[in-house]
């Protein structure tokens, strides 16, 4: 069968799931003109180092710590928000590669993670049908017809608030904040008084003395840039095609159009129709990509994915993230990674053991439970070593504030706490203490790899 031609706005042809209801078409295609226009917001050759970063995961040679907001908020947006996303997340990172020797890879759910594909288009808030809320790049979180109402302009207000996130991010992880030395700077009040932060001060202490022993053996540390700086990666469900379309930029150095509005983009469960739009899209940019994978997908489709993504196998451009829910992965998992395996698709292997796992809290909190989380990437590691091949990732919703809004944990959140701090604008996140638990207890699992 013939191969369709590719273009940035071939996807237009196709079915499209999961999108606003937009009330002018007009508005929304001068704000897309708007953007064609507007600077790039990561570059090529970023994009490019990424994919390198990736065929090594692919490969068994490194580890994706995958990580952010649920949704970004466009009300609770602060340096110091953005800072404390990024403080526990090398947090993580830390724990995960000293305690493993794995190189971790750090890509934030960030600078651009707003739109959220949603189970059904309205909701009944006190007795009144609204449509659902869908991100802060379509429309507004309050229970109000008004703030419900979509509105294209958002779309600017997304760039805008993408482009101060990343210049924040480029400034911490190459000026100094990322800094080895710094490493106890990370550790947040809240955080060091638990018993995660007093491991990690442990593990902080001997990072600054191998740095010392470094130094008085003569190495200047001051030149040694890894030690210094980090590489901080973006990522975001890439949900509303139009933007990324505007976004999506021809590469005369490769060859190829990449999405420069993040440097890696992924479909989410509800929208990997083969035959629809999204999977259109994502299969002519160069970017590495991902697609999410639930308990009900079928081994051939997955295959069917993979052929379509990712035709030449190249390592590290595709990402499969299992998010079966703790009960399914073990039974569910398996079929799909031999079954890929066997085709020779060179896929990274990743976890989201957060969506499959949420469920309403008897005082009617949407919510997850820790160790339920805890469980589904243990089995994921477990069917990973049944079958020999690498568990390459792990993709999870946190924050870095003092949030209740993910049951458990090492200061046990129970059902009655989740209202003193539920902020999330969607589904529930851990906190920098549950986020760096979940980093020891995965940083275990994958020693015993």
């Amino acid at each position: 069968m013939e191969e369709r031609s590719w273009t940035p706005e071939s996807w237009r042809t196709l079915p499209i799931s999961q999108q606003p209801e937009w009330e002018d078409l007009n508005a929304l295609s001068l704000v897309e003109k708007e953007l064609q226009s507007l600077p790039p917001l990561v570059y090529p050759s970023e994009i490019k180092e990424l994919q390198l970063q990736m065929a090594k995961v692919a490969k068994g040679k490194a580890f994706v710590l995958q990580a952010g907001d649920c949704a970004e908020s466009m009300v609770d947006f602060s340096a110091n928000v953005v800072k404390n996303k990024l403080r526990v997340i090398l947090q993580m990172a830390v724990v995960l590669m000293y305690s493993s020797g794995v190189p971790i890879i750090k890509l934030g759910r960030i600078a651009g993670q707003f739109a959220k594909p949603r189970s059904s288009p309205f909701e009944v808030v006190n007795g009144e049908e609204l449509p659902v809320f869908r991100g802060h790049n379509v429309n507004g979180d309050e229970a109000t017809l008004a703030a419900r109402r979509p509105d294209p302009s958002r779309l600017l207000s997304a760039y805008r608030q993408s482009s101060a996130t990343l210049n924040l991010l480029r400034s911490l992880t190459k000026g100094g904040f990322s800094d080895l030395s710094q490493v106890h700077n990370w550790n947040q009040k809240f955080v060091a008084e638990s018993d995660e932060g007093q491991r990690y001060d442990v593990i902080a202490k001997e990072i600054e003395r191998a740095l010392k022993f470094m130094a008085a053996c003569g190495i200047d540390l001051n030149r040694e840039e890894s030690l210094r700086s980090v590489n901080f990666w973006t990522s975001h469900e890439a949900l509303l095609l139009g933007y990324e379309e505007a976004l999506t930029r021809f590469d005369r150095a490769s060859g190829t159009y990449l999405d420069l509005s993040a440097h890696s983009v992924w479909i989410g469960e509800r929208t990997r129709e083969l035959d629809h739009a999204h999977i259109e899209f994502f299969r002519g940019i160069g970017n590495p990509i991902a697609c999410k994978v639930g308990p009900k997908a079928d081994p051939k489709e997955v295959i069917q994915i993979c052929e379509t993504l990712n035709p030449n196998r190249v390592p590290g451009r595709l990402t499969l993230v299992s998010r079966m829910g703790a009960e399914n992965v073990e039974f569910k998992l398996p079929a799909i990674i031999k079954a890929v395996t066997e085709a020779g698709h060179p896929v990274i292997w990743s976890c989201d053991p957060m969506h499959g796992n949420t469920f309403v809290s008897e005082n009617g909190f949407k919510t997850r439970n820790f160790e339920q989380v805890m469980s589904e990437v243990a089995g994921f590691f477990k069917v990973h070593r049944k079958l020999g091949t690498w568990p390459g990732g792990l993709h999870v919703e946190l924050t870095g504030e003092d949030v209740t809004e993910c049951l458990g944990g090492s200061l046990t959140i129970s059902e009655e706490d989740l209202d003193t701090a539920y902020n999330t604008i969607c589904d529930p996140r851990l906190n920098a203490r549950q986020s760096l638990d979940l980093a020891y207890r995965v940083a275990e699992l994958l020693i015993s790899k």
